[in-house]
């Protein structure tokens, strides 16, 4: 008999290869493992690697699927084949300026580079060596402010404890010490103190009075990574007419989605910009899909005069894909906010905060039905606001539909 029991699961070596390909490309995790179809804990795994202990005691290593990315050098300075092309044009007998033309470099580069990195016991030049001596000379990561004062140190760790925010903690080391430049710092350099002990000489349970209270930098895409699922045929925001962007014409509408537990469940939340009116949108089950989001959107919208129908501003998620549908079942144009820029959407992102008190983060929203829906839009439309003169969005909006202006215009 091989073997007792029943036979592991097999290996996922294609899915593998495929999370490692999209990884590589700049897509995140999260979205990695929904397109090859595997649990999240697992991608991370995948991606970190891990170490487990087997039945019989032995420890197995499992290494990560992506290596460490090679660094990459900056174009200004030479590369190894820029340098073996000064050698062999070195030897057949051109000069420092007919070298610096082939390469379309300064001929200062070249006289530099042929004094500097010659071989010290020979004095001749040979490319292979030249790289390693310019890499020798590169600089290396020295040791930070923090590691080296030990009042610095302090300073700023009794103030982590406090729960302050490195940017703060950066405006009270000015304020302490005004007279020493020396001990100023930026907030970059205490948010790597922090997730990286071994530069700051912080303690490693400090990580956890950071609000996002994590261990590990949320690691962001890179400049040239493809962002996948980018909408087509979108109009920005900044293509918006002038009455959209103030709010003395009812009917220009901001929306977005605010998501439950994993994604896994959605509501769509409407505010009006002048009237600041709100209509929640009910998407049941766990379709908050593009059709899902355009049938939900026309059947709220659809029931308002063509009137208070003038624009909607939404941000790029991938639930408006259908856009173009539903600016043409509505009559009314779709805009999108630029990428990473929800103050674009002031009165929605304002309203979705009032909403996370009926609809707290991390809960499942498919419990609430329509009903529920209605009845907190209907609390929070009947609201009195401080910038509508102390008036309701009810009551604003109601004067919108009875005339061309209500009588109270939001300011």
């Amino acid at each position: 008999m091989a073997g007792r029991g029943r036979p592991g699961p097999a290996p996922l070596t294609a899915k593998r290869e495929q999370f490692a390909r999209l990884i590589a490309r700049g897509v995140s995790n999260s979205e990695a493992c929904r397109i090859v179809g595997v649990n999240r804990r697992t991608g991370k795994r995948w991606r970190h690697g891990r170490t487990i202990t087997s039945s019989s005691g032995v420890r197995l290593h499992y290494p990560p699927v992506i290596g460490a990315r090679k660094a990459e050098i900056s174009p200004r300075y030479l590369s190894e084949d820029e340098r073996v092309r000064i050698a062999d044009l070195r030897r057949a007998g051109l000069g420092v300026r007919a070298i610096a033309g082939e390469l379309r470099r300064c001929p200062s580069t070249v006289s530099r580079e042929l004094r500097r990195n010659r071989e010290p016991s020979s004095g001749q030049y040979r490319p292979f060596a030249a790289q390693r001596l310019a890499a020798g000379r590169r600089a290396r990561p020295g040791r930070g402010k923090l590691i080296g004062d030990r009042v610095l140190r302090q300073f700023v760790a009794d103030r982590l404890e406090k729960r302050w925010s490195p940017e703060q903690i950066c405006r009270a080391l000015r304020v302490e010490f005004p007279g020493d430049p020396g001990r100023h710092l930026v907030h970059e350099t205490i948010y790597q103190a922090v997730y990286r002990p071994e530069l700051g000489g912080l303690r490693r349970d400090l990580p956890r009075v950071l609000r996002t209270g994590r261990r590990r930098r949320r690691p962001r895409r890179r400049a040239d990574a493809r962002r996948a699922g980018a909408l087509t045929g979108m109009t920005m925001i900044s293509e918006r007419p002038a009455e959209a962007a103030g709010r003395s014409q009812a009917g220009h509408w901001e929306g977005d989605l605010i998501t439950g537990a994993g994604n896994r469940s959605a509501i769509g939340t409407l505010v009006d910009r002048a009237s600041r009116f709100t209509i929640l949108v009910h998407l049941p089950g766990r379709r908050h899909t593009a059709e899902a989001v355009r049938d939900a959107l026309v059947a709220a919208l659809a029931v308002l005069p063509a009137r208070l129908r003038r624009s909607l501003t939404w941000d790029q998620g991938k639930e408006m894909a259908r856009h173009a549908e539903i600016a043409q079942a509505l009559g009314m144009p779709v805009f999108f906010c630029d990428p990473h820029s929800p103050w674009q959407r002031p009165t929605n992102e304002n309203t979705n905060g009032l909403l996370r008190q009926y609809f707290p983060k991390g809960s499942d929203l498919r419990a609430h039905g329509p009903n529920r829906l209605a009845e907190v839009a209907a609390e929070l439309n009947d609201r009195p606001r401080k910038a509508l003169g102390w008036d309701t969005p009810a009551g604003q909006l109601a004067a919108w539909i009875g005339s061309d202006s209500p009588s109270q215009q939001s300011r």
